[in-house]
């Protein structure tokens, strides 16, 4: 790699072939409003058909070295998003977990509680019993999608970090953020580290690199936004159905249907106006329509190496009582596809998914992962699993 002096930079991550070799461009970008210094561009190489800059090439796969260590995360602050998608530092956001009661899976589910069952032919059990995850697809409030800003991120570390090398920060019991390495989106850092197994999905990044802390964050062009705010009807409905399982597994603090709360935590939430999800009668399993601008998510501490990593991430929920200083009880809600015995594709997708859901709960410290299995909209299977043994798995 050239020497030159890094201050901001556009990352450009393709896959080349179903070989799987990665390579890495670096390009000019554009600063962010957010950021505490001017960055300094660079000649664009973007519209080259053949990379002349800088390129990082990813070691062969069996000739990789012995890992860095990696300290289990720790929180240090938290935050939701209103019904508006306003940044708010309460737990307002916060759910609970709560398992699908197992009658809504056996025999016939209770009438207007979303048990129903099917039969579907070459798939594990040959029968599949279940919540109907279409339900409230009308009344989904879908927040559009739009490039993932570090603004959010960095006005919680403004709370839990300063500037500068004196103590005061260290009596308070904050950090110091020349000491940081990387600020980060937990999604980027997932993309970053699943990026020699991605053979088809390419992605872009801005890096800026400011007092010794390199703050990353993904860049979407133009054309990428569009795609993913219009996708088809059998997507979007594929997208939903993940938000209706967190509907169905999760409630807030005030139902009775929750483990436990932190007294904390219901201080909060009483003074909260914001409602993520609207009760429904009808369907005393589901825990409220979906409106995805409202999020509750952590800002965590780690260490790689010798490098110190703030890493924030949206968490689904939390199991029993929710604990500020732990993640212990952190749940991730994961969906996919029943594995049909006779389709070959379908292990080899689920072995993709299964990567990323490791690395999405693993960065954030999120130790329970609850997974899903459907088959056409139904609800078939549920199981959970420690994240951190994700790897010992075969699906």
């Amino acid at each position: 790699m050239s020497k030159r002096p890094l201050e901001h930079e556009n990352i450009d991550s393709e896959s080349h072939g179903s070989a799987g070799r990665k390579k890495i461009r670096l390009n000019d970008g554009v600063g962010h409003p957010s950021l505490p210094s001017k960055p300094q561009v660079y000649e664009s190489e973007r519209n080259s058909q053949q990379p002349t800059g800088n390129l990082l090439s990813y070691p062969p796969r069996d000739q990789i070295q012995k890992a860095p260590p990696f300290q289990l995360p720790t929180p240090l602050i938290s935050f939701s998003y209103d019904e508006d998608h306003v940044q708010e530092f309460t737990d307002s956001a916060l759910r609970y977990y709560k398992p699908i009661p197992l009658e809504s899976l056996g025999g016939r589910g209770p009438s207007g509680q979303g048990g129903i069952g099917r039969r579907d032919q070459g798939t594990r059990g040959g029968y599949g019993y279940g919540v109907d995850l279409n339900y409230g697809y009308e009344r989904w409030i879908r927040r559009p999608e739009e490039r993932g800003r570090l603004d959010p991120l960095l006005r919680a570390v403004e709370k839990v970090c300063f500037r500068g090398g004196d103590s005061e920060g260290h009596q308070e019991g904050k950090l110091r953020l020349k000491d940081i390495s990387i600020v980060a989106w937990r999604g980027v850092m997932t993309k970053i580290l699943t990026a020699p197994y991605e053979e088809r999905d390419g992605w872009s990044m801005n890096v800026m690199l400011v007092n010794g802390t390199l703050y990353l964050e993904e860049h979407l062009n133009e054309e990428k936004l569009l795609d993913k705010n219009n996708v088809e009807d059998r997507q979007r409905r594929n997208m939903y159905y993940g938000y209706a399982f967190e509907s169905f597994c999760t409630t807030e603090p005030s139902s009775s249907g929750s483990e436990g709360n932190s007294s904390n935590a219901k201080d909060e939430h009483s003074t909260s106006t914001s409602t993520s999800h609207k009760q429904d009668d009808k369907n005393p399993l589901w825990g409220g329509d979906v409106n995805t601008n409202v999020q509750w998510c952590s800002v965590v501490k780690t260490k790689l190496g010798d490098m110190r990593i703030i890493i924030g991430g949206e968490v689904d929920c939390v199991k029993g009582n929710y604990h500020p200083h732990t993640t212990d009880n952190f749940v991730e809600l994961k969906t996919s596809m029943t594995i049909r015995k006779w389709n070959q594709g379908d292990e080899l997708r689920f072995d993709k998914k299964l990567l990323k859901f490791y690395f999405q709960s693993f960065l954030l410290g999120v130790p329970v992962s609850c997974r899903m299995f459907t088959s056409s909209g139904f609800h078939q299977a549920s199981d959970e699993c420690f994240s951190r043994e994700l790897t010992l798995l075969e699906s």
